[in-house]
């Protein structure tokens, strides 16, 4: 095995006892290649007793049937989950249909939706890790042929892909599939979840109303959001983090032509699991895995369209992430290149007014993927789990609706680069991750006001304590994935930001952002403060500026006073010290490299 880069980059070498290749047990030589080694002759006849046990019917099934996993990120808890164990079902009677056993498991999820803004958020980061090594333990352990993974929430798509990517055995994911739209009787408009969040920072600067009824309270109005801009299952619907990694895995070639636009109570999106058993069974006789499909033009593929479609910074995390895995070399510096020529054409939430219900009505993901295929902006012959490279799969897929106002032309973008912009400077070393859709303009300077914890911010705003009349740099900090631990999400804070309509404001952190932000935010500042990142001296009126037609972000304080005032700081006490957190904490690296826990 050679060495890749990514191997000379953190010090690993080819011999290094530290690999583990599964790929090079192959008893078998059909599609049973893997559970072969327990299934030949009788060298594992406790595992062939608890094989039949399990449901194998005879002798010839237990021989000759490859073996696939079903991984499902179902819990009942959340809409985004609550319907991946009846997708399952229907893909395991696929599966079953196609002359294959399948086996169905669980691994588990974690609601950023109903964790948002307390500590439970500090959970959701690391189930992403959590999710990949379920889904490599159960494929290694149980020798399955191969693997079909269906997740519904955001850290859910990553994780599964990053286990996949591991076992590297032929796979396929299955997004869950997008909420509805709610709808408001009182306000008579379309909602979501963003309008819930943003609603509550009206409601704390007192100006949430109903401009048709003045008569309804503002109690009223936002008891009316939180009953009914979730109506049922499906991930949250605007390009959110779940959407724009179900868009990127897709485009990455790991999943079917339009499942990451499929709505999830669409009857299409059952009609998805018969497709996938047979495309599965494709990869297992082609020996398409993962990391075939996972290279580096499949990679600036999925970066051109999260570009294309204004994705969530949480984006840049996950991509480099499963880059990683991968060993793909993937860097911060590549998402700016690709941001630089890629124009912003999509009007999605939360920065526009349309959700991905919407982009599915007018040809979904696989129509804007002809669009800029036809462009020269897609590389189209990257290779995909139906066999076919990516152009092929699209080449008879409708192209978008004419008249349609959900994706706009390539010559008349709302942005004619993309939103997400890589800063760099005396604030941000390492890089940091804004997300500028130009509606806030592309330069922001003003005081900054600090505070160590986001429950600190949150309560600054609960108490309507930060006045619109100055520019103010608001900064959260201790909250990146050893500091937090976990990297929190800040979305209740942002929203609140939003909705209150503090126009002065910007908000920078070395923790994150939920794909439902919006406005002028920059966060994954690295180094992050709990490891000595410049950051953490930053000072109440110091002035910052975020120039991000530079790509800069500075505090104006020279270097000898930033050494100055490290002479006096001290790193943190770990705030955790047992269990998944503080061994999350130990483990995981900065969000430069996607934050993972596996770079030994």
């Amino acid at each position: 095995m050679e060495s890749s880069n990514l191997d000379k980059q953190f010090g690993r070498t080819a011999d290094d006892p530290r690999y583990l290749d599964f790929q090079n047990s192959k008893p078998g030589s059909g599609l049973n290649k893997f559970s072969s080694t327990l299934t030949r002759e009788h060298d594992f006849p406790a595992a062939q007793a608890m094989l039949y046990a399990a449901g194998v019917p005879n002798e010839h099934v237990l021989k000759n049937y490859p073996q696939v996993g079903i991984a499902s990120v179902w819990w009942e808890g959340n809409p985004c989950n609550m319907h991946l164990l009846d997708i399952g079902k229907e893909v395991k009677r696929a599966i079953e249909g196609q002359e294959m056993l399948a086996w169905q498991y669980n691994t588990i999820g974690v609601s950023d939706g109903i964790t948002m803004g307390g500590d439970g958020m500090r959970f959701s980061l690391q189930s992403r890790e959590i999710i990949a090594d379920s889904i490599e333990t159960v494929t290694c352990a149980q020798f399955h042929d191969a693997c079909i993974t269906i997740p519904g929430c955001d850290k859910n798509m990553p994780g599964a892909v990053m286990g996949m990517t591991r076992h590297n055995r032929p796979s396929i994911m299955i997004y869950g599939g997008s909420i509805n739209p709610g709808y408001s009787d009182l306000l008579q408009k379309d909602i979501n979840i963003t309008t819930a969040l943003e609603a509550h920072g009206a409601y704390i600067y007192n100006s949430l109303a109903n401009p048709k009824d003045p008569s309804q309270t503002k109690d009223d109005i936002l008891s009316e959001l939180e009953k009914k801009a979730c109506p049922g299952q499906g991930a949250c619907g605007g390009m959110f983090t779940a959407n724009t990694m179900a868009t990127a895995i897709e485009t990455l070639g790991l999943s079917l032509p339009g499942s990451a636009s499929t709505p999830a109570t669409s009857p299409e999106k059952m009609r998805e699991c018969k497709k996938v058993a047979a495309a599965i069974k494709i990869c297992m006789e082609r020996d398409i895995t993962p990391r075939k499909c996972l290279t580096k033009k499949s990679f600036e593929n999925a970066l051109v369209m999260m570009m294309a479609l204004g994705g969530s910074t949480n984006g840049v995390l996950h991509l480099l992430a499963m880059a990683g895995t991968a060993e793909v070399e993937l860097t911060l510096d590549d998402f700016q290149k690709v941001s630089d020529k890629v124009p912003f054409i999509a009007d999605l939430a939360p920065s526009g007014k349309h959700l991905m219900k919407d982009l599915y009505d007018v040809g979904g993901v696989p129509s804007v993927q002809k669009l800029l295929i036809a462009a020269g902006m897609l590389d189209g012959s990257t290779i995909t789990v139906t066999g076919k490279t990516l152009a092929e799969n699209v080449e008879s897929w409708p192209s978008l609706k004419q008249g349609q106002e959900v994706i706009r032309s390539l010559d008349n973008p709302i942005k004619a680069t993309g939103h997400i912009e890589i800063l760099y400077g005396n604030l941000a070393p390492n890089g940091a991750v804004a997300k500028i859709t130009g509606k806030e303009g592309m330069v922001f300077t003003g005081k900054a006001r600090v505070f160590n914890k986001e429950h600190e911010l949150d309560d600054a705003l609960n108490k309507g304590q930060i006045p619109k009349t100055e520019n103010l740099v608001l900064i959260v900090r201790y909250e990146g994935p050893k500091g937090g631990p976990g990297m929190p999400e800040q979305l209740k804070a942002s929203a609140a930001i939003m909705g209150a309509g503090l126009k002065n404001v910007a908000l920078i952190t070395d923790g994150r952002y939920s794909g439902a932000s919006h406005g002028f935010i920059v966060g994954h500042i690295t180094p992050e403060a709990a490891v000595g990142g410049p950051i953490a001296v930053v000072q109440d009126g110091d002035v910052v500026t975020i120039d991000a037609s530079k790509h800069r972000i500075d505090m104006d304080v020279s270097e000898d006073e930033v050494k100055r005032r490290f002479e006096s700081w001290k790193p943190p006490r770990m705030t955790v010290t047992r269990g998944t957190l503080a061994k999350y904490a130990r483990l995981v690296g900065d969000a430069s490299h996607g934050a993972m826990t596996d770079l030994f």
